[in-house]
């Protein structure tokens, strides 16, 4: 991949977002990343940020809770009140036809994007997501080779039962304990989730590529099971996978190097989960851990102000970014115009290296820094300067 100078007129969409091109629009429920809330916000929200698209509603991803949440909010989740709006089944919950019927589904949808029939699924697809399938279309494009010889082993199935709109709705799946997560639970965290009956079903797609996690939201409509949304995202990134990167982050947290240790916590959690609005006891476990190192100066869940030439700015998020073999550091400030292509291009090379210089940990970690400017109305223009040219 040749690495020059990057305009970004729109932003990635979800998947470039979080370093590798793995998703479309969920359910295509209109997902608005910007709102993103990750377990306590511990982890990077600004991995999700920002992406727009248009839809008939906007669904957020929403938090995770710590070990100490789970008492108060268990009281509430499992009340009868809340039972009746939002309920989750797992595969062995599930009667036999139900099981059967969604799973059969999944499977169906699976054979036609390892064969690239995205006509078929487009025909299949809920009414919103039929409307404008191009989030579809580039996820099967960009994953022909992984799901192309693939054999897809089913990792899970879930029913996710909201009976009533709710804007903030919490799906507890399997069995918890009194800390929390157990190795057989999940939660799904939707927001402003309208009524009705969701499938997700996970597989792991195996080919000579290596795995692909293989992802799939149905809705029920009538007696059948649409297509509402697709994940594909391999797990590994740089060549390397989850383990890998949380021993990297141990090791730089050994080293006193927060910051890296940080990203690769974070690079770690995205790798381990097969959909960003679900967690299991591996994320949450992850997250803890995170949350031991983050470093109060950097844009979470808040912005912070980055001196840089004669300028300040006030950064929006940094995150870390897989690019084929490299892993580069993105830095995402607010710039009120990104009209004047040569203004704005001096600003970034001023970001980034106003970033090297405040966090020079980074330099042995990455192979790049990307600085993007993004305007009041989402929109972005990015520099990428490798770290030998960064002066």
């Amino acid at each position: 991949m040749e690495r020059l100078n990057i305009k970004l007129l729109h932003g990635f969409d979800a998947g470039h977002e979080f370093g590798t091109s793995y998703c479309s629009q969920p359910f295509r429920l209109g997902l608005n990343l910007n709102g993103v809330r990750l377990k306590q916000r511990k982890l990077n929200p600004a991995f999700f940020n920002p992406m727009k698209v248009k839809a008939e509603f906007k669904m957020n991803l929403a938090r995770s809770l710590t070990p100490a949440l789970w008492i108060a909010l268990s009281a509430v989740a499992f009340s009868p009140l809340s039972a009746h709006a939002q309920s989750c089944q797992t595969s062995s919950d599930l009667d036999d036809a139900t099981r059967t019927t969604i799973t059969a589904a999944g499977q169906r949808y699976f054979g036609m994007a390892t064969r690239g029939d995205v006509t078929s699924m487009r025909q299949n697809a809920i009414p919103s997501l039929a409307s404008d399938f191009s989030g579809i279309e580039a996820t099967v494009r960009d994953h022909e080779r992984d799901l192309a010889a693939a054999q897809a082993t089913l990792k899970g199935v879930f029913l996710l039962d909201g009976s009533t709109p709710s804007p903030h709705a919490e799906f507890y799946c399997g069995v918890f304990g009194k800390s929390g997560q157990t190795s057989n639970s999940a939660v799904f965290y939707l927001d402003n989730l309208p009524a009705g009956k969701y499938g997700v079903v996970l597989f792991d797609a195996n080919s000579p590529q290596g795995r692909t996690m293989f992802s799939l939201i149905l809705q029920q409509v009538g007696t059948d099971w649409k297509l509402g949304g697709l994940y594909v995202k391999s797990a590994q990134v740089a060549g390397h996978d989850s383990d890998w990167f949380l021993a990297r982050a141990k090791e730089y947290k050994t080293k006193g190097q927060m910051h890296n240790a940080w990203f690769f916590y974070t690079q770690a959690r995205l790798l381990v989960s097969p959909l960003p609005f679900m967690g299991t006891l591996a994320t949450d476990r992850i997250a803890d851990e995170a949350q031991s190192v983050q470093p109060a100066d950097l844009p979470v869940a808040k912005t912070v102000d980055l001196a840089a030439s004669t300028a300040t700015y006030k950064l929006i998020s940094i995150f870390p970014q897989p690019v084929g073999n490299d892993l580069d550091l993105i830095v995402k400030y607010q710039a009120k115009d990104i009209s004047n292509s040569n203004q704005t291009y001096s600003s970034n090379v001023a970001v980034i290296k106003a970033i090297a210089t405040k966090y020079p940990e980074v330099r042995d970690a990455f192979a790049a820094i990307v600085a993007r400017a993004v305007d009041p109305t989402g929109r972005d223009y990015g520099t990428l300067l490798a770290m030998k040219d960064i002066k």
